[in-house]
């Protein structure tokens, strides 16, 4: 059976902006290339209401598990919620499991639960919650959609909390080939090995060294370990050191 997919939505204006490096896109990549789930596309997008539901729709009709990160936080642009909600035409209010966790949270700290705060306890309908042991503001899961925060420890924290209840695949091991030569003279064999071979995925990641010497990278990724090195050792006899 071949491994569940997935898609990510990285939402957020200073993203776009780059006022703002993402970095959850990374870490999200590992996660799931260790847990079985190919991460197959990336989108970034704005704090645009029309653009993040259209987005979690096509997104979510199209791969078995979508992540979002960004825009579930107090103020006026964390909208991410309510457009997620709309998406699924799930009403959203303010829930008490929600509530209760930040109530909890902020009279441990002696912090007033104010209007601003208890936007983050709105959960749509139907959804489940996604733990949130760093700032306790939970993320939640609609139908196959995640949705959880921006900030990288936050979101580092909401994926640990998620992934046991995920069901993955074949864990995507990965092999890496150094060739010092041009890219032109590995495209033939690298191009046949990749059409007898489709399960892998191959790909040519070129370098130039600042004394001149160039050549390529080629990475070999798949869900079976003894494959890929067969690959590669082949790849490595086309091209001898």
């Amino acid at each position: 059976m071949p491994n569940p997919t997935a898609a990510m939505m990285v939402i957020g204006d200073e993203i776009l902006s780059g006022r703002t490096r993402d970095a959850n896109m990374y870490h999200l990549a590992g996660q799931l290339t260790e847990a079985g789930i190919d991460l197959r596309e990336v989108r970034v997008i704005s704090d645009d209401r029309g653009a993040i539901i259209a987005t979690v729709q096509a997104l979510s009709a199209a791969y078995d598990h979508v992540f979002t990160s960004g825009g579930i936080g107090p103020t006026h642009d964390d909208i991410t919620a309510d457009c997620i909600a709309a998406a699924f035409n799930k009403n959203i209010d303010v829930r008490e499991d929600a509530r209760g966790i930040l109530e909890r949270h902020y009279a441990t700290s002696g912090t007033e639960l104010n209007a601003a705060r208890l936007r983050m306890a709105r959960i749509p309908d139907d959804a489940r919650l996604i733990d949130n042991p760093v700032s306790a503001a939970p993320g939640f899961t609609l139908e196959n959609v995640h949705v959880m925060a921006g900030v990288p420890s936050v979101f580092q924290a909401m994926m640990e909390s998620l992934l046991p209840t995920l069901t993955g695949g074949a864990p995507l091991v990965s092999e890496t080939l150094r060739i010092d030569r041009g890219e032109g003279d590995i495209a033939g064999p690298l191009g046949a090995l990749a059409a007898e071979y489709p399960m892998l995925s191959m790909g040519s990641y070129p370098f130039q060294k600042k004394s001149g010497k160039y050549g390529s990278n080629v990475v070999i990724r798949g869900a079976d370990a003894a494959l890929v090195r067969k690959v590669k050792e082949l790849l490595a006899e086309t091209f001898p050191t």
